[in-house]
């Protein structure tokens, strides 16, 4: 017996009823009253605590790991109203470890490289490894970096930063019955199985090429020894960029983020603009380091469909011709808006590659990791990177 999933999904008032819902679903669909593990993706709407004891009580033996989300995705779709999605997964030949790293807020790199060494400590031949950060309390970047002072520089990482209904406020993270905030929760994954990861954003490059003169950490002080913020005045005018230094950058921007040059990558890397300061200064998701070469980006739907049906069949690649039995996705919240109303265009062009009838589960995110072009057959080329605005597609296989 090979890999098995089965995916549901809840809706409703009652928290705990919805969780418990999704998951009976989700095990019916197995066809297994016994999962190793349930993936649980959840409304920042519902009772987090509530939701995850319903979705246990319906497999008390099984791990389960998962994340409050900025939107569900099932094999049917993006979830239009607020859901509890969840995944159970079954396969004698898949053993998985978790491990959390707390207190992101106290230091990002070194949570990350706790989760990674708890992960570790429990296996011998650890194979991937899944990751669910909240990144707004640290630097995203950061919180991979620990990850693969841990598990090595090109170790295959996947995963995607936890949301909250684009509030950008508070975002949990759940392993069985805790759950977390300010965490990172890390899944390993050893045995014999296939894994495929596929990662694009489709973002287009606008303008001339400016270089960061000053940053630290994820702060951009100056681009072109110039305040970071007249990058967005240049392209929209003072007057509609004044708006920006009154209310949230991430909104606003969202379908302009910037992206930078990064070796080994065939796009430019992404990096969301979230606040910026009275001083000009522009504070991201991750990090741009001085000397970085950026552009502004601007989002187009059709590219950014055509790129995910392109992810999706470099993952399905990956997989050397096994048929995919599970499917992963992590994208980000920027895509969700940029579709509107077609959010479903993009997901029906991956399950042309994984297969539509292929379980699936996703959600909508703050940032997304992964390997730079999604590489993970040559593993000195695997290179895990802190994503924005991307989509992110794992897949399994036996």
């Amino acid at each position: 017996m090979g890999i098995k999933a089965g995916v549901g999904m809840g809706q409703g008032d009652d928290p705990y009823t919805v969780g418990a819902n999704a998951s009976q679903d989700a095990v019916n669909n197995l066809g297994d009253k016994t999962p190793d593990l349930l993936i649980v993706f959840a409304s920042v709407k519902y009772d987090q605590q509530k939701v995850v004891e319903g979705a246990r009580s319906v497999a008390p033996n099984a791990l389960l790991v998962g994340s409050s989300t900025s939107g569900e995705i099932i094999t049917s779709g993006p979830v239009k109203e607020h859901s509890v999605a969840v995944m159970a997964i079954k396969s004698p030949e898949i053993k998985y470890s978790v491990g959390v790293g707390e207190n992101i807020a106290n230091g990002p790199r070194e949570a990350g490289r706790m989760a990674a060494k708890k992960v570790k400590e429990q296996v011998q031949d650890l194979k991937a490894f899944m990751m669910i950060p909240d990144v707004l309390t640290g630097n995203g970047a950061d919180i991979v970096r620990g990850v693969l002072d841990e598990l090595g520089p090109h170790f295959p990482v996947v995963g995607g930063a936890s949301g909250d209904d684009f509030e950008f406020k508070k975002t949990y993270q759940y392993v069985n019955d805790k759950i977390y905030s300010g965490a990172v929760v890390g899944l390993g994954l050893s045995g014999q199985f296939k894994i495929g990861i596929g990662v694009k954003h489709g973002w287009i490059p606008v303008g001339e090429p400016m270089t960061v003169t000053k940053s630290a950490g994820s702060v951009i002080h100056t681009i072109n020894d110039k305040p970071a913020i007249k990058i967005y005045e240049d392209y929209f005018g003072e007057a509609e960029t004044a708006s920006l230094r009154t209310e949230t950058l991430a909104k606003l921007a969202i379908t302009y983020p910037l992206g930078m040059k990064a070796a080994g990558n065939d796009e430019l890397l992404i990096r969301d603009p979230l606040t910026v300061d009275e001083h000009g200064s522009i504070t991201c998701a991750a990090e741009i380091p001085e000397g970085s070469e950026v552009r502004l980006m601007v989002g187009s739907r059709e590219d950014a469909v055509k790129v995910a049906k392109l992810a999706a069949e470099n993952a399905v690649t990956q997989l050397d011709g096994s048929a995919p039995k599970a499917v992963v996705i992590f994208n980000c919240i920027a895509r969700n808006k940029l579709f509107g109303d077609s959010s479903g265009d993009e997901i029906k062009a991956i399950q042309e590659a994984v297969g539509h009838d292929t379980p699936l589960i996703g959600f909508y995110t703050y940032g997304e990791q992964a390997p730079l072009g999604g590489e993970v057959k040559n593993l000195e080329k695997c290179n895990p990177a802190f994503h924005n605005e991307t989509v992110v597609i794992c897949v399994l296989a036996d």
